[in-house]
């Protein structure tokens, strides 16, 4: 099935986790030899450990960026930069609600339900480190196989081989 042009899936990507690894050692990237600079002026520290490297790999998927994290807007500020991105459409964290309490108890994902609204029939991509099993049934029983849940390792980040698999599945579409 090829979706139509200009409707190209969507890939919802989470920054702390997958993008800033909790594992990996500040500065662990290296850009032409030399350890990758912490911004001056005080910057989030975590910064040093993005991967300058994912920037090409994630620009060149056949597929819309879209900002899918508690960093909001500031991802376009910090992190596009650093990764040679343009400014990308941001998820907005929704007002806490009865819904989101409920959801919450079920074990879905505050991100679950405003993803699959967001993505209005699309074919999409969620890349995070918190996706769980709940997040799973929930989308696969309102969106079928039109969705792919990337669950990232939080201790290494996002990695050539995840960008394999994520790219395999939206040449699906």
């Amino acid at each position: 099935m090829t979706v139509a042009k200009g409707r190209r899936p969507l890939l919802f990507l989470d920054v702390d986790g997958p993008l800033l690894p909790f594992g990996a050692a500040a500065g662990a990237y290296e850009r032409g030899g030399q350890a990758q600079e912490q911004a001056a002026g005080g910057s989030n520290p975590l910064l040093a450990r993005l991967d300058p490297g994912l920037g090409p790999r994630l620009a060149a998927l056949p597929c819309e960026l879209v900002w899918a994290t508690t960093w909001m807007d500031e991802a376009n500020e910090c992190i596009a930069p650093r990764l040679g991105l343009p400014r990308l459409a941001v998820v907005d964290r929704p007002e806490s609600s009865e819904q989101e309490e409920r959801d919450r108890r079920a074990g879905l994902h505050w991100k679950t339900r405003v993803l699959l609204d967001r993505a209005a029939g699309r074919p999409f991509v969620w890349v995070d480190d918190e996706i769980g099993d709940a997040d799973r049934a929930w989308v696969r029983d309102r969106n079928g196989d039109r969705a792919l849940l990337h669950r990232v390792d939080p201790r290494r980040g996002l990695r050539g081989e995840d960008l394999d698999v994520i790219e395999d599945w939206l040449r699906r579409w």
